[in-house]
């Protein structure tokens, strides 16, 4: 059963009268900002925005800088869809008049558009303060980016993706820089010595085996 949290100061209460046709849980409180001080968690935020389009917009704002990431499904009129625009930062639209196979649709469409997606965070690491996004070649540490080169962010991708596992300099070469790759092994040496120095305080992450070769050094959070 969906949770659906109406924000509507309308006195006929009829915000979408097609929820009482549907088996969710809907509760209704008013739009205010006091409201969202106490409002019940909710998996869709319906809001009436048929009488007052710019308070509901303002309310749809306040509902984003709040922090509640509930989608939002905002009620209109055919006379005022017009007005409604992308900076409303709203979920979808839908008319008051709409019937209960519609309504259902939506609410389906926009709990479906917020699930988190397996394949965005699979190459997405996050481990010992660092979080490393191969999507968009991004790293960061305790939050801050670091400024990276390509090859730099190719390195610690690497080692993050292999905890603890110890690799040769050659290893490091042929999986970071390829097969193809014609310099010599001193090139891991130069681009680890830059990557701990960008890492600051977990430049001890990447670890030095002597004689054989580096590894990454998995920081228990117990020990921080």
């Amino acid at each position: 059963m969906t949770r659906i949290l109406i924000l509507s100061s309308a006195s006929d209460g009829g915000a979408l009268p097609a929820l009482d046709l549907l088996p969710h849980e809907s509760r209704r409180l008013p739009a205010s900002t006091a409201s969202l001080a106490n409002a019940p968690d909710a998996d869709v935020i319906v809001v009436d925005a048929r009488a007052d389009l710019a308070g509901a917009k303002a309310l749809c704002g306040l509902l984003g800088t709040a922090g509640i990431e509930s989608p939002i499904l905002l009620v209109a009129t055919e006379g005022g869809l017009a007005a409604v625009g992308p900076e409303w930062g709203i979920a979808d639209v839908v008319l008051d008049a709409a019937g209960p196979a519609e309504v259902d649709a939506r609410i389906r469409l926009v709990l479906g558009r917020g699930a988190p997606n397996e394949d965005e965070h699979a190459g997405r690491v996050q481990t010992s303060g660092l979080t490393i996004d191969e999507s968009s070649y991004s790293a960061k540490a305790h939050g801050k980016p670091l400024d990276l080169t390509f090859k730099e962010f190719q390195l610690l991708h690497f080692f993050a993706s292999h905890p603890s596992r110890v690799f040769t300099r050659e290893q490091l070469l042929s999986e970071v820089w390829g097969y193809d790759y014609f310099g010599g092994t001193r090139t891991v040496d130069v681009h680890v010595r830059r990557l701990r120095a960008k890492l600051g305080d977990l430049e001890q992450l990447i670890g030095t085996v002597r004689n054989v070769g580096y590894r990454f050094v998995v920081e228990d959070a117990s020990d921080s």
